[in-house]
């Protein structure tokens, strides 16, 4: 009952860490409450085993439910229990994977090594072969780093805030360089010296609006570790309050924000954007539109760039047209290889959003009537900046 207990606190609190998706979990039988659907780097998706290795911790992040000043029951496995726990999940097909954080219970060397040991017992005495994302403590030495890289599929260290100047508004013991960067800095040499360490990459999470950045602030610091670390993407997690933390008078950020900020993450990431180019998404204040795609805004504020002419235009001014992603694009130059588009129809196979491509677009013989009836929407359609710049 003992281990029964530590799950529900432990996988309860891993729900805020958000490095791999998890939805709302109550609406599940409590066998399953710690069971997580994470998409996988390469596609697909996986069950995993989300957990803290404890929820003890000495840190003062202002937005945490394990805020060191929370007096609430704290609680903690041994690395021979919580591989034992999660085994027996495995076994029973319950999940496939392992999700493992905690906070920093004295030390975060001490800590580190203990999850790692979790690891290590997981890899070496149960023979476990599967996916493993472990997080990396902020202050945790390079050899316990290291050590993890080693035997994790992806690791992750959480930046929470863009800036220096944020962070220090939640949280005065950690030094964001040091405790952050810097073990950034390590996984991306560490994987250069051996591709074959953590194969999956390096994540990280913002807490968005729990310290006043804008939305250029995070788009400029999230650039920067694409750049610079070869981050392989990032989370951005809506801050709600927490009963008896210091924000907990805080209002929760509004959940669209963090999906227009995965938006023009997108743009930057998978659609290779320039910053510059996204940037022009935002208003004046810095914060993108809550009413409206940063692609759409994007293509608004560049109208020399269109109409594209779908058979001439290359594969990034097919991407810039509202309605083509990576996969339509290259169908559209594919097609137009054995012959020329000449219909929204071809376009609406092509799995364009054809009412969002429509103003602009033009092939060969486009008729105004049929420009005008793309707009209807189909049921079937689907300068660079350096980190230490963005910082701060």
């Amino acid at each position: 009952m003992e281990v029964e207990d530590k799950l529900k606190a432990l996988s309860a609190a891993a729900q805020f860490d958000i490095c791999g998706y998890s939805g709302p979990r109550d609406f599940l039988p409590s066998a399953q409450r710690f069971i997580y659907r994470s998409t996988l780097p390469g596609g697909g998706s996986v069950c995993l085993f989300k957990v803290l290795l404890t929820n003890v911790c000495m840190n003062d992040c202002a937005y945490c439910v394990n805020c060191v000043t929370r007096d609430f029951p704290r609680r903690a496995f041994q690395p021979e229990e919580l591989a034992r726990a999660f085994m027996q999940l495995y076994q029973r097909r319950m999940v496939r994977g392992l999700f493992l954080s905690s906070g920093v219970a004295d030390n975060p060397t001490r800590t580190m090594e203990a999850m790692v040991k979790t690891v290590e017992i997981l890899r070496y005495r149960y023979k476990f072969k599967g996916y493993i994302h472990l997080k990396i403590l902020p202050g945790a030495a390079f050899d316990c780093v290291a050590e993890g890289c080693r035997l994790a599929d992806r690791v992750s260290v959480n930046m929470e805030a863009p800036t220096v100047q944020h962070l220090a508004r939640l949280s005065k013991r950690k030094d964001l360089h040091r405790n952050i960067v810097e073990p950034m800095q390590w996984v991306k040499k560490l994987k250069a010296s051996d591709e074959g360490l953590v194969p999956s990459g390096q994540t990280t999470q913002f807490v968005v609006g729990a310290a006043g950045e804008t939305d250029l602030d995070l788009l400029r610091t999230t650039s920067a570790l694409y750049h610079e670390v070869e981050l392989r993407r990032a989370y951005f997690s809506p801050f709600r309050p927490v009963r008896d933390s210091p924000l907990e008078g805080l209002p929760p950020a509004n959940p669209l924000r963090a999906h227009r900020l995965y938006q023009s993450d997108w743009l930057l990431r998978v659609y290779g954007f320039p910053l510059n180019e996204v940037e022009l998404a935002l208003g004046e204040k810095g914060n993108l539109s809550l009413k409206k795609d940063p692609k759409l805004i994007i293509a608004e504020r560049q109208p020399w760039l269109f109409p594209v002419d779908v058979n001439r235009a290359s594969y990034g001014e097919l991407l810039r047209v509202p309605g083509v992603g990576p996969v339509s694009a290259q169908r559209i130059i594919e097609a137009r290889r054995e012959h020329s588009i000449d219909s929204m129809l071809q376009l609406r196979k092509m799995r364009v959003v054809t009412s969002r491509a429509a103003p602009y677009i033009w092939f060969q013989g486009m008729l105004e009537w049929e420009k005008q009836a793309s707009l209807i929407p189909h049921l079937d359609e689907e300068p660079e900046l350096t980190l230490s710049m963005a910082l701060g």
